[in-house]
């Protein structure tokens, strides 16, 4: 098996790592997830950690996707602006060490905000590679921070970064909120009253402490607080978006809260498309396709 692998694809983010042995034609024949993210990482542990995936993998050169090219990763590989394609990510990859190239994200440095997203852009672009999504196309990949991905004739144009995963990663284990909270979070009828009050909500920390008022006065029972305050703050999120009845959203990701996110925008009266799994090995290995 190892003897088929022709390069090293790696998504090394914040708390995880994922490396493929890939082949030359972009199947995966060998796969590590573990818990080696930046932040378990100095700068001078990459050299050590880079050697270990070699001997596991047996392939020399790797390509990395991910927060391992921020300023709290190995090295910065700086942001190309959008609009961004497969071929611009390609062009500007970072050669960090012999044989090793990081990806760079994408920035949004003109216009009415700045935002910047790193990671994210492989699987987008990795997705509509394999036909997975269209080259013009809306996506939302949950996580703790959600991103809402526009992109056109296969290039990412604009994108918004919302904090939602660690807003309420936040209010349930600091201020007042706290200790009302620790209940499960699952789609039901108190999920649900909570999308819509955030979906109509014009003041979120209005919203939230309305969590903490309905359980004092009986309108909310505490064992469902958890799972309305995530509905407030999901359906909030999704709120913002005033084009969901237009054209699908392709979610990228799985999970308890992507399964969350879709019933968020079936209810606001969107229609979901959930891209199969294999869309950030795709995009690593477009980019790796590209090498001179």
């Amino acid at each position: 098996m190892v003897g088929r692998t022709a390069y090293i694809a790696v998504d090394w983010g914040t708390t995880n790592r994922r490396a493929y042995a890939m082949t030359a034609d972009g199947a995966v024949v060998d796969t590590l997830q573990d818990g080696r993210g930046v932040l378990a990482l100095s700068p001078g542990d990459y050299p050590e950690a880079i050697a270990t995936l070699r001997e596991r993998f047996g392939a020399q050169t790797i390509v990395v996707a991910g927060m391992v090219g921020s300023t709290r990763g190995w090295r910065e590989a700086p942001y190309i602006d959008a609009p961004a394609t497969l071929q611009a990510l390609g062009a500007a990859a970072l050669d960090v060490a012999p044989d090793v190239r990081i990806i760079p994200g994408v920035a949004l440095r003109s216009g009415p905000r700045p935002d910047v997203m790193r990671g994210e852009e492989v699987q987008v672009l990795g997705a509509i590679s394999t036909g997975a999504a269209p080259p013009t196309a809306l996506f939302c990949q949950p996580g703790t921070h959600n991103k809402w991905i526009e992109t056109v004739d296969g290039a990412i144009t604009d994108f918004a970064t919302v904090m939602t995963g660690e807003l309420f990663a936040l209010v349930r284990a600091h201020g007042i909120l706290a200790g009302m909270l620790d209940g499960a979070v699952a789609d039901g009828a108190a999920f649900r009253d909570g999308l819509k009050r955030g979906r109509e909500a014009r003041n979120l920390a209005a919203a939230l402490f309305e969590v903490r008022a309905g359980v004092l006065l009986d309108r909310l029972a505490p064992a469902d607080a958890a799972a309305y305050a995530s509905g407030v703050m999901i359906g909030t999120d999704v709120g913002t978006r005033t084009d969901l009845g237009d054209r699908p959203v392709h979610l990228l990701g799985g999970g308890a809260l992507a399964a969350l996110y879709t019933v968020a925008i079936t209810e606001a009266g969107g229609r979901v498309v959930t891209v199969p799994d294999g869309a950030t090995t795709a995009g690593i290995h477009a980019i790796w396709s590209l090498r001179a």
